[in-house]
Formats: C-alpha cells, sequence, structure tokens
C-alpha cells in the first residue's frame, strides 16, 4: 500500500497510521548559492549561551561540557530543543543565580518559544550532555542529562513539564557522566540505559598543567584515573537496576566521550562503541540476556590503523556504503585523523584515507559528528564541530576555536565511497569560528532538510538551517512502538532506485547530544521509495509497502505486515539459561 502525497495539505492515511506532508525543497540559500546552512538562533527564537565557569584556575569539565538535544517533548509531532548549561565554577559551588539548562518549544514553523522557568530544569548540577527516550511507554519522551556529579532522569508528564526522578528511579549516577544511551537492549520492549563516565575527578586530584607556558587543561591521562560505564536494566516499573558487573562491563575501563549503539555483528541485537579519550576504544558485542563482550581489537576498532591509541570524542554509525550492515566513524585530536571503520562482516577495516577525510580531519580536533544526507541525493554526507582543548583559557580572543567542517558524500566510479570537503567552511557563506561540542541534528522546520543545533563553549548555541539549493526529494519516518514511544534501535530499509538504503531509529550519538529520532531516507530525483521495512530491536521484521517523495509518516508496530519472526536460538539467548 501507498501512501501518496501530492501536496502541502493533501495528506493520506498509511495502514492506519497518520502520514503528515512536506514538499520536496529546493531554494537558494540567502548567503549565495554555495551556502548549504544559514545560522538562524536569534531570529527562530534561541537564545542560549553557554558558560564553563571558568574564573582563573582551569578544570578540566570546563573544556568538555555543553549538550543538546532535538526532540518532540511535547508530542505535537515537531522538534523541540533542550540545552545542557554547565554555568558555574566548580571551585565555589552552585549558588542559586547560576544558570540552568533550558527549552525551547517548537511552535511548528521552526521557530521557539523559551518554556516556562521550571519546565525543564535538572537542578543546578554542572551539565555536560543529554540523550532522549520514553524511559517508561507512557507515550512522552523523556531526557536523561549527564552531570559532573548526580545525573538527571527527567520524566515527562505529557505536556512537556519534567520532574527529576532520578534518585528514585535508582540512575543518579554520582560519577563524571559525558554521554548516555537509552536504548532496549534486552528487546523485552522497554528501553535500558548505558551512561558513559569520564575519568574519577575532583578539585581534590585537579593538575596544574601548561601550553606554552601558560596554564591550560590537562589531558585525562594526566589523571591516570579511568572508570567504569553503567548499564542499568529498566525493570518496567519506572526505576532501574544496575547490572553493570552481570553484563561484563567491569572488563574494560576508559576515558569515556561518546558513544553510538547499533547492531554492528548483524545478529539482531543492539550492540555498543565507545569512544575512549586516549585510551582504546571499546566494542560491546550483545550477546543476549543482558551480558556483552568487549571485541574492539579483534575487530579492528580499538586503535587507529598504525596501531596508536586516539583522543577518541564524537562517534556516528549508519549504512554508509549501502551494503546493510552499520559502519562507524570516530573522531579525534588534532593532529589525529578520523578513524572511519568500514564494516566488513565480522571486522571492520580503517578506509580513512582511502574516502578522502584524513588530511582534512587532522588539522581539527573534533567533538560533535553527523552522518546523515543533508543535500538527499541519497548519499550520506558528513558535518563535525570542533574545537581545541588546549590553550590558555584566560586569553581573547577565543584560544580554542576552530572552524567546523562539512563534507559531501559521493560514489566514485568504482562505486566506492568517498566524501569531498565543502567550501566555504561548514558550508556557511558567513565564517563562523567558535569553540563547538555538541551537535544536534534534525529537520525543526519540517521542510524535508536536515537542520543542525550546536552548542558553543562560553557562546551563544547555532541553529543552522538547512538552504541548500538543489536538494533533492526525501521521506522521513516515525518509527514507533505499540505503545506510540520512539523504537529507538529498530532499522528501517527502504529500495530507492537501484539502491536499498538501510537506517537506524536512534537518539544518542554524535557528542553529548540527542537527534531527531525519525529515520530520513534522501530520494535525490527518485518520485517513490519502494518496500519499506521495519526490522524491530525483537528480530520481528515488518512490511509497510511503498511511500511517495515528500510524505511524513507515522508507522506504528502492527499495522504492517509481518514478513518474519525472531528466530527460536536468538529467543533462547535473549532468555538466557532455563
Amino acid at each position: 500500500m501507498r501512501a501518496v502525497c501530492r501536496g502541502c495539505v493533501v495528506c493520506a492515511l498509511a495502514l492506519g497510521a497518520f502520514s503528515g506532508c512536506s514538499q520536496p525543497q529546493s531554494r537558494a540559500g540567502t548567503e549565495g548559492p554555495d551556502a548549504w546552512f544559514v545560522e538562524e538562533s536569534l531570529q527562530r527564537g534561541i537564545v542560549f549561551n553557554h558558560r564553563s565557569g571558568f574564573s582563573g584556575q582551569p578544570l578540566l569539565p570546563e573544556i568538555v561540557g555543553g549538550g543538546a538535544a532535538l526532540a518532540d517533548v511535547d508530542g505535537d509531532g515537531d522538534l523541540d530543543a533542550y540545552l545542557v548549561q554547565s554555568g558555574w565554577n566548580l571551585a565555589e559551588g552552585s549558588t542559586s543565580d547560576s544558570p540552568v539548562d533550558q527549552l525551547f518549544v517548537n511552535r511548528g514553523d521552526g521557530y521557539f518559544e523559551a518554556a516556562q522557568p521550571g519546565a525543564a530544569d535538572s537542578g543546578r548540577g554542572y551539565g555536560m550532555g543529554v540523550t532522549a527516550g520514553d524511559y517508561d511507554n507512557d507515550g512522552d519522551v523523556d531526557l536523561y542529562v549527564t552531570n559532573v556529579g548526580p545525573n538527571t532522569l527527567l520524566n515527562n508528564d505529557g505536556s512537556g513539564r519534567f520532574e527529576n526522578v532520578a534518585v528514585s528511579a535508582g540512575v543518579d549516577d554520582p560519577g563524571w557522566s559525558t554521554a548516555a544511551a537509552l536504548l532496549d537492549f534486552d528487546a523485552d520492549g522497554d528501553l535500558d540505559l548505558f551512561v558513559v563516565n569520564y575519568i574519577n575527578w575532583s578539585l581534590a586530584v585537579e593538575k596544574d598543567c601548561f601550553a606554552r607556558g601558560r596554564p591550560t587543561y590537562c589531558a585525562p591521562n594526566t589523571y591516570s584515573s579511568p572508570t567504569m560505564d553503567r548499564l542499568y536494566r529498566n525493570d518496567g516499573d519506572g526505576t532501574f537496576t544496575d547490572v553493570t558487573l552481570a553484563a561484563g562491563l567491569n572488563r574494560r575501563f576508559g576515558n569515556g566521550l561518546g558513544v553510538v549503539g547499533a547492531d554492528f555483528d548483524g545478529d539482531g541485537r543492539i550492540d555498543l562503541f565507545v569512544a575512549n579519550d586516549g585510551m582504546a576504544d571499546q566494542l560491546w558485542l550483545n550477546k543476549g540476556n543482558l551480558t556483552f563482550i568487549e571485541e574492539a581489537a579483534l575487530w579492528g576498532s580499538a586503535v587507529n590503523n598504525q596501531g596508536v591509541v586516539t583522543a577518541g570524542m564524537g562517534v556516528a554509525a549508519a549504512d554508509v556504503d549501502d551494503d546493510g550492515d552499520t559502519d562507524l566513524l570516530v573522531v579525534n585530536f588534532e593532529n589525529e585523523a578520523d578513524s572511519f571503520y568500514l564494516n566488513e562482516g565480522g571486522y571492520f577495516r580503517d578506509v580513512t584515507a582511502q574516502i578522502g577525510i584524513a588530511a582534512a580531519t587532522r588539522k581539527r580536533t573534533r567533538f560533535g559528528v553527523a552522518l546523515v544526507d543533508f543535500d538527499n541525493d541519497g548519499r550520506l554526507d558528513l558535518f563535525e564541530s570542533n574545537g581545541k582543548v588546549d590553550g590558555d583559557p584566560a586569553a581573547t580572543p577565543d584560544p580554542f576555536a576552530e572552524p567546523n567542517m562539512l563534507f559531501r558524500g559521493r560514489r566514485g566510479a568504482d562505486g566506492g565511497v568517498y566524501f569531498d570537503e565543502v567550501k566555504p567552511a561548514a558550508g556557511l557563506a558567513k565564517p563562523a569560528v567558535f569553540t563547538s561540542r555538541a551537535l544536534a541534528v534534525g529537520d525543526v522546520d519540517d521542510d524535508g532538510g536536515l537542520d543542525l543545533l550546536i552548542v558553543n563553549r562560553d557562546g551563544s548555541a547555532h541553529l543552522l538551517m538547512n538552504r541548500i539549493v538543489e536538494r533533492g526529494a526525501s521521506l522521513r519516518l516515525r518509527i514507533v512502538t505499540t505503545a506510540g514511544s520512539d523504537a529507538l534501535g529498530a532499522t528501517v530499509s527502504a529500495h530507492v532506485g537501484t539502491t536499498t538504503q538501510r537506517r537506524i531509529v536512534t537518539a544518542a550519538g554524535s557528542y553529548l547530544a540527542a537527534h531527531d529520532p525519525r529515520v530520513h531516507f534522501g530520494l535525490g530525483d527518485e518520485e517513490i521509495a519502494r518496500d519499506i521495512t521495519v526490522q524491530w530491536v525483537d528480530g520481528t521484521l515488518e512490511a509497510f509497502g511503498d511511500f511517495d517523495a515528500g510524505t511524513i509518516a507515522r508507522l506504528q508496530r502492527g499495522s504492517g505486515r509481518v514478513v518474519a519472526h525472531p528466530s527460536s536460538e536468538r529467543i533462547k539467548a535473549d532468555k538466557g539459561p532455563p
């Protein structure tokens, strides 16, 4: 069955699920034909200034914070924005006038209004990042905010107002947490929580470090204090149980900054990749029954192709070469190229140099990262948000500021995947040089083009609106469970022309960020995406038919045609021994 979309106001019902519409866009940028994006944060109501809290002595958390989420927190079908504040001097402690996190509610047209104070206040913790997902299966998007100190679980009451229930839910991790992911690792129908921790840090262990004779921030290995990440099993009643040890996650420690979940080994279960800063990265393969084995070295993704550990920060996972498995990209420190790992079905092959991004990425220190199709030509593009960590924080102008980078994906004559850097830098006609950290992706104005929300350290947040001149058609699908929650971890496939595109329903990724969970297919000149299928996290495969270009559809589990069930071996492994 096809969901037909012929105009901006003519919509269709697809298999009992509501389908909205949006015409493919192809319009010139207001800043010139070469601009991919235009920065419109203030015009659109995103008024947020990140504050690191620096006041004389460099303290390590000050250089890495600032998270962002794009999520529909009020359930009206468009993307709202949540921005995480750091804000107070760690040596002096929080005060009543310390800045707090901010929620901006989308009016429905891509313009925002600041929520009432306290609507989504995570308290006055020293904030790092945020992830999003409906952990209690009530149909509303909840938020988990990581901090230096106890983390926050913001339970959504359905109207876009939140209550911090981290203590009663058992997930108020007291350490220094950075990234986090809500995913159904045991395929039991509710979202479990994985929390990445950086180092065991306190004022008592802070060091004095210098660069070119001036005080600066220390590298994490200065402290020799890596820590253990945490896995919390969702108990289905609003609470979680810490199963870190039983899951086997205590076998590797690290200085974790980034995390992404995907089925890397093709067994139908959600695995985890953790990017560690100055230590070997970790690939945790899910073996069922909430147990994991760390196999990054075996798969070739623990270190770079020279056998050297890197300063891993942001991370992205996607099927870049359209071969049916999930590839991986890790962004690293200045003088270290990105690590682009092509999935060869049982191991990764580092092809960073071959695809054309090694030389350019080596020049910057990268944090946020996105592998998505900005120009809707069917090939994934690459955006990286950059900013140094070594320099005198008291100096002016900002010694950490760097341009961000944009690469356009293309297929070569040999059929291989390549990336070409877009000029001007970051696809912006007006130069923008900041210390950028979190990078979240989503279509905030529902015009068919993916936009970017970026947090800048000690600066204003940026909202980069997609203004690509020759943008192709697109298809956007919101994939939901029977409870109406985003089916995080599910995979969606579509036949587009002669290619099969595969997208993951994901929120967690990049750096300290949560993305729009709707899957986005760039169709180019194609008018129809055929044979849409969804593989749910328990292995069930459901078919939903064909969709016309420009359609926005909501596909709910059970409203399609089941074409495959999980294998008996998979079910037995997930349930564990009798």
